[in-house]
């Protein structure tokens, strides 16, 4: 397929002698255009029902994480009536109106497409207007055993003040009439509904006929209201949901014990700033002004919805509904083409590095090194950096394997991996109880390099091998997103690899890397240096291509590299799933620069960069996005891959596919619009991950024959 690197270039004649100024792209609105281009998925009607739904609750998923990080400094602006810097009045007025009408789609999608389909299945979630006696009954059953014993209705009087509301926590407020037990009329009660109960709870057969009936425990909860306060009046009442500013903060100059301070900090999470109130579409004025008022929140932070006031726990549906059509066909990864089950890996590397490209090669290949060095008694030390295992991991439970069978093992676990912060604390104090070394690397900065190092001796010598991934050290997220893992034994790597792990550990001055870039250390500068170069070569005449895949672009010196690299005539391709504040194909400004975003059945998540002079090619994977805080703020890496033939397999796949898909691509435009890419004709079209799954597959068959 052409990659378009000998496509003709301008002559640096033909462009701009100095670099044009030119206005970033706003970060966080690119951040919400991300999530409409996911919501797309969800309105396909070729993509199956209940993956429909699934993406639906993954951008509810994303809004609420944008609030909890994003939203506060917005929202405090405007509060100080702020009109000048990066926050300020407008901005949290531009954003509310955008997120405003993203919401409103969801749920015109969820009422007016997802619902009624669902129905057309034969799936139905009953509100109790439609439930007959016999359900009504059985609903009356259920409130009693299983909800009611959990229900403790709050009236708000001053002995009663306005409870404490967790962050995302699903509650109702009630408006009563008539006096309470003493003879006073404090009219509004708060009733918080249980976490530990399912949100959707399935009927039983014999009273669902030939459908699969579900009800919610709000409906539950609502029909059942007027128990809980006898002899009282309920009048108005309405779910309503609370966001709160979520960001984990803590001063590491300032602590001694960095775990022990996070752990604290957890405790209060879930009582932050508010940033978001949620209500059902008929909350009356009365109740939305007084929860607006309690949480100090203005008018522009409320959010009236038709349906769930969240949206993320449908995701239960999908796993409630036994309907293998309205899902993908299943997908099952290959075994790693280079490896061979049941033969030694480490045989294997010595003849060559090997790629894994998840998840159309399975991550077994990743547990099978790592368990054939617990196994291996010549294996002496293993070192592993940790950001994202999950709370159930078979990885941590072969590092496990490896303490108890006398290996040095030395894990450099992230506590401040966002939400995971609670999951890798208890990693942490699991590994440190049983005698591995336990380091949470470097204070003020977030570990998020992923790598490994298996030392192993070799008759009188001591031989590294490593692990090197764009991706996570997760085996469930191994499944669902894109990214390469690479194995190596080449020895200036594992070399860099050994020494960025001591830097780590000890905080000692880090010898000069052979092969590697580090951040914060040399890889934003290194990264600039080469765009430069490239743009240098441009203007002298040469051909100069620059390709780069990545999950986001937002920081500011990078962007400016690439705009004046552009310029100076390099042709440039960018990939960027996420956020994207580079300015593309704007007339005699960014004309060379074409940026690109790949929406599909699994996340993209490698990082890939690759640089073109004339028939020099270098080509890195890295650990990190070109973010500033990926540059300033992060342990990252970024490795070269020198194997010809493992560098073209990554153009092949990682890279070519993507600059050719018409199926799953958007395109963004001069005007900062994101355009869908279509094929000339639809249904011959591909996306480059339903061609790696193909390719993949047909591998995979070949094999087996």
């Amino acid at each position: 397929m052409d990659f378009r690197v000998n496509s003709p270039l301008p002559s640096s004649a033909e462009l701009p002698g100095k670099p044009s100024p030119v206005a970033l792209l706003n970060r966080d609105h690119s951040i919400l255009a991300f999530n409409a281009r996911v919501l797309d998925w969800a309105t396909r009607p070729e993509v199956p029902l209940l993956e429909r739904l699934r993406y639906l609750c993954i951008v509810s998923s994303n809004l609420d994480e944008f609030f909890e990080v994003r939203a506060e400094p917005h929202l405090s602006a405007s509060q100080a009536e702020d009109r000048k810097g990066l926050y300020t009045v407008e901005t949290f007025e531009s954003l509310s109106i955008i997120i405003h009408n993203l919401v409103d789609r969801q749920y015109a999608l969820y009422n007016d497409e997802l619902m009624p389909a669902f129905e057309k299945q034969g799936i139905k979630i009953v509100s109790h207007g439609e439930r007959n006696q016999a359900q009504r009954r059985w609903v009356q059953q259920y409130f009693e055993r299983e909800v009611r014993p959990l229900l403790i209705p709050v009236g708000l009087d001053p002995a009663h003040p306005f409870p404490q509301v967790a962050n995302k926590s699903l509650n109702f407020i009630v408006r009563l009439s008539g006096e309470d037990a003493f003879g006073r009329e404090n009219e509004i009660a708060i009733v918080k509904v249980p976490r530990v109960l399912p949100r959707l709870i399935p009927m039983p057969a014999n009273l669902c006929g030939k459908r699969t009936l579900f009800v919610s425990l709000s409906s539950v909860i609502r029909s059942h209201l007027v128990e809980l306060f006898p002899g009282r009046e309920v009048g108005q009442f309405s779910q309503f949901r609370v966001t709160r500013h979520s960001d984990l903060e803590v001063d590491e100059d300032d602590v001694k014990n960095l775990r022990m301070a996070l752990r604290q900090g957890l405790e209060h999470r879930h009582y932050g700033q508010a940033v978001r109130l949620e209500v059902s579409a008929g909350c009356s004025e009365f109740l939305s002004s007084f929860l607006l008022k309690q949480f100090n929140l203005p008018p522009g932070a409320l959010y009236r919805v038709h349906g769930p006031v969240n949206l993320v726990r449908l995701n239960q549906l999908v796993d409630l509904v036994d309907a293998p059509s309205l899902l993908f066909s299943p997908y099952q990864g290959c075994y790693p083409r280079q490896l061979v089950p049941g033969q030694s890996i480490f045989e294997r590397l010595k003849r060559g590095d090997v790629l894994i490209h998840q998840p159309f090669e399975s991550f077994d290949g990743v547990l099978a090194f790592l368990r054939e060095a617990v196994n291996d008694p010549q294996v002496l030390a293993i070192k592993q950096t940790i950001y994202r295992a999950g709370k159930d991991s078979e990885l941590m439970d072969l590092l496990r394997e490896a303490v108890r069978r006398g290996k040095e093992v030395t894990v450099v676990v992230e506590l401040k991996a966002r939400f995971d912060e609670e999951a890798n604390i208890n990693w942490a104090e699991m590994l440190e109880s049983i005698g591995a070394q336990v380091v949470y690397g470097v204070v003020g900065l977030k570990t998020h390099a992923k790598m490994m190092l298996i030392t192993r001796r070799e008759g009188r010598q001591l031989k590294h091998y490593a692990h090197l991934s764009t991706g996570n050290y997760n085996s469930g997220t191994a499944r669902l997103y894109t990214d390469l893992s690479h194995l190596t034994a080449d020895a200036a790597l594992t070399s860099d690899v050994e020494h960025i792990f001591v830097h780590l550990a000890s905080q000692s001055r880090l010898p000069r890397l052979k092969r590697m870039w580090l951040a914060p250390l040399q890889l934003h500068r290194k990264l600039i240096e080469k765009i430069n170069a490239l743009a240098a070569a441009a203007q002298a005449g040469q051909p100069a291509r620059i390709v780069a895949k990545m999950n986001a672009l937002t920081d500011e010196a990078l962007s400016f590299a690439l705009i004046r690299a552009g310029q100076m005539g390099v042709r440039i391709d960018l990939i960027v799933r996420g956020a994207c504040i580079l300015p593309a194909q704007l007339p005699g400004v960014t004309d060379n620069i074409h940026v690109r975003s790949v929406i599909g059945r699994f996340l993209e998540h490698s990082r890939v960069f690759y640089f073109r002079t004339d028939e020099q090619e270098d080509l890195y994977l890295s650990s990190a996005d070109w973010m500033n805080r990926n540059m300033m703020r992060r342990i990252e890496l970024a490795w070269p891959v020198l194997d010809p033939a493992l560098r073209q397999r990554i153009i092949d796949e990682c890279l070519v596919p993507y600059l050719h898909d018409k199926l799953d691509a958007w395109e963004l435009m001069s005007g900062g619009r994101y355009a869908r890419i279509r094929a000339a004709n639809p249904a011959t079209a591909h996306g480059a991950q339903a061609a790696l799954m193909s390719r993949y597959s047909a591998l995979n068959s070949k094999r087996k024959t």
